[in-house]
C-alpha cells in the first residue's frame, strides 16, 4: 500500500484516485500521524501532498523521521518544499504565484522519469520554489521559471517534484506516478474490489458477531451497496429503515421495495414522513437551513424507529472515502474541513451505537464496482448523483407540496428523454430545478402566468469541475415541449449554460 500524507492540497483525492486506478491500495492520513503508526501500516511508499500553505506560514508538519524509515518518499509541490526545507535545502517565495502550464525539461531521467519524453507539459501551482537542494540530492528536471522543478536522492529513495502529476493537465502524470509505484516502490498492481468484498465480509462478521445492525437505506448508491454487503455478511441480523420524506424522485420508494424487500428478501421498515418534513420546512428559504432541518428531522425519525428494534448494537452507514477526507483538516484539527458530511459524526451520541462503515476507504467508482459484483441492478448502481436533502434543494426558495409535485413530474420527463437519447451514462448529472417565479405565456388563445423550470445537464470526471453539456437542440426542444404540455402550472423551460466554476452543479 501507499501512504499519502495530506498537507491540505485540493488535489489530495486525485492523488489517491490515480494510485487506486493503477490497482495499488492507498490511504490518506493527516500529518499528525505518528512514526510508529506509519511503521504499523508498513507502506511500500509515501507521498507527501501539495498544500495551500507556504512553508513560511503556520504550516502542517510531520516528523523528519519520515525521511529515515528506508521507505521511498515522493514530495509533490508543498511536499517537495517541506522535504527540501527539512533536510537542509533552501526554499524561497516566488515574486508571483505560478498557476499555469509549463514545459518540463528532463535533465536526468532516473527511475522517476523512465520512458518520459525529454520535454513534456506539466501543471504548476505554487508560491514557493526551491533555490538550493540538500546534500545528496541531484537535479533531474527544470522549467524556464523553476530551475529545480524535480530533484532526487536515489540512494535514500527521496524524490521531489514541484508540479502536480495527479491532474490531467500534466501530460505524463500517470506514467510518472506509475514509475514511483512500480519502478521505485516495487508495488504490485493487485488491488481489486473482489478482494475487498471477501475481506469486508470477514471483518463485518468479526465486528458484529451475532448482534443486530440497523441501516438508514436511502436508495442511493452508497447505502444500497452497504445494504447488499451487510446482507451477504450477516443476513437477517440486518434491519434497514427507509424514510420517505416526500423529497424523493418519482417511484424511488417502489424501486427500493422491489430490489431490497422483494428480490433480496431483506427486512426493510418503510416510514412515511412527508407531512412532518414539509411542516418543518414550511416557509424556509435558506439552503443551509433546509439541509439542517432535513438532517435533524431524519435523525429524529430514525431514532424513534431504531428503538422499536430490540437489541440493536450497531449502526451501519454508507460513508465513503471522500466523505472522510473532506470532513477532516490537514492540520489534524476539525476546525477547518472542506465541508461536513451528514454521515461523518452526524448522529446523536445518546444512541450509543457502534458504527459499521465497510465502504469508508473506497471511492465512488470502487463502490459502484462492489455493488455490481453483489448483484445490484445497473440502474441503481450507475444512477447519477442525487443530493441527500433530495428535491428540497432543487426548489429555489420555500418548499411546498405543490412545488414538489411540479418538480417531480418535470424531472421524470427529463430522465426519460435523456435515457431515450442514450445520454444518461455520458452525463454526470441531469435534473430539473423549480424556479418560484412566473412568466407570461400563451396556450391556445389564453394568456397564462405560470412557473419556470430550469434544465441542468453537466459533464464532469469527478465533480470538482464541470462543464454544461452541449445537448442537441432537437432534444432540448422535445424536453421543453413535453414539460410545458404535460406538467400543469409550467409555461417556460430554460437551459442552464453555466460551468463549475464559477457556478456550482446544484443550484442550492
Amino acid at each position: 500500500m501507499i501512504l499519502i500524507i495530506d498537507f491540505g492540497s485540493q488535489y489530495n483525492q486525485l492523488i489517491a484516485r490515480r494510485v487506486r486506478e493503477s490497482k495499488v491500495f492507498c490511504q490518506i492520513e493527516s500529518p499528525t500521524i505518528t512514526i510508529n503508526a506509519i511503521r504499523k501500516l508498513k507502506p511500500e511508499g509515501i507521498i507527501l501532498s501539495g498544500g495551500l500553505s507556504s512553508i513560511y506560514d503556520k504550516k502542517p508538519k510531520i516528523s523528519a523521521e519520515i525521511f529515515k524509515l528506508g521507505i521511498p518518499v515522493l514530495g509533490i509541490c508543498y511536499g517537495m518544499h517541506f522535504m527540501m526545507d527539512t533536510l537542509g535545502g533552501r526554499v524561497e517565495k516566488t515574486p508571483k504565484r505560478e498557476y499555469e502550464f509549463a514545459e518540463l525539461k528532463i535533465e536526468q531521467a532516473g527511475k522517476l522519469f523512465k520512458k518520459i519524453p525529454k520535454k513534456t507539459t506539466i501543471w504548476m501551482g505554487h508560491g514557493d520554489t526551491t533555490k538550493k537542494f540538500p546534500t545528496g540530492f541531484r537535479l533531474t528536471a527544470s522549467t524556464d521559471n523553476a530551475k529545480f522543478t524535480a530533484v532526487e536522492n536515489e540512494k535514500n529513495q527521496l524524490y521531489g517534484i514541484q508540479f502536480h502529476p495527479e491532474v490531467i493537465h500534466t501530460a505524463a502524470g500517470k506514467n510518472i506516478l506509475d514509475n514511483f509505484l512500480f519502478n521505485i516502490c516495487k508495488c504490485s498492481p493487485s488491488w481489486k474490489t473482489t478482494n475487498f468484498i471477501a475481506e469486508s465480509i470477514q471483518q463485518i462478521q468479526e465486528q458484529v458477531g451475532s448482534k443486530k445492525v440497523i441501516l438508514g437505506l436511502s436508495g442511493g448508491v452508497d447505502s444500497s451497496v452497504v445494504a447488499a454487503l451487510l446482507h451477504k455478511a450477516i443476513g437477517k441480523q440486518l434491519t434497514c429503515i427507509f424514510v420517505d420524506h416526500g423529497l424523493l424522485r418519482k417511484d424511488e420508494d417502489k424501486q427500493v421495495r422491489a430490489v431490497f424487500k422483494d428480490h433480496f428478501k431483506m427486512d426493510v421498515h418503510f416510514v412515511k414522513a412527508q407531512k412532518l418534513f414539509l411542516s418543518r420546512l414550511a416557509g424556509v428559504t435558506n439552503p443551509e437551513q433546509k439541509r439542517k432541518i432535513i438532517g435533524k428531522t431524519f435523525i429524529d425519525i430514525f431514532e424513534v424507529e431504531a428503538k422499536k428494534i430490540k437489541d440493536v448494537q450497531f449502526l451501519a452507514q454508507g460513508t465513503v472515502y471522500p466523505d472522510i477526507i473532506e470532513s477532516q483538516s490537514a492540520f489534524g484539527d476539525p476546525s477547518a474541513p472542506i465541508k461536513s458530511h451528514h454521515n461523518v459524526g452526524g448522529l446523536p451520541k445518546r444512541m450509543k451505537l457502534e458504527l459499521v462503515e465497510p465502504l469508508k476507504l473506497l471511492f465512488k467508482d470502487e463502490v459502484r464496482e462492489v455493488g455490481t459484483q453483489l448483484g445490484l441492478p445497473y440502474d441503481m448502481i450507475w444512477r447519477q448523483p442525487f443530493p441527500g436533502p433530495g428535491l428540497a434543494v432543487r426548489i429555489v426558495g420555500k418548499v411546498t407540496a405543490k412545488y414538489l409535485s411540479i418538480l417531480r413530474k418535470a424531472d421524470a420527463i427529463i430522465q426519460e428523454e435523456i435515457r431515450a437519447a442514450n445520454l444518461y451514462d455520458q452525463l454526470w448529472q441531469t435534473f430539473a430545478i423549480f424556479l418560484p417565479i412566473k412568466s407570461v405565456g400563451i396556450m391556445g388563445d389564453l394568456r397564462t402566468y405560470e412557473y419556470v423550470i430550469a434544465l441542468r445537464a453537466v459533464t464532469s470526471q469527478d465533480a470538482m469541475t464541470a462543464d454544461w453539456a452541449k445537448l442537441d437542440h432537437t432534444l432540448l426542444g422535445t424536453i421543453s415541449n413535453r414539460i410545458i404540455n404535460e406538467v400543469k402550472c409550467v409555461n417556460r423551460v430554460v437551459y442552464d449554460i453555466s460551468s463549475k466554476p464559477p457556478s456550482t452543479i446544484e443550484w442550492e
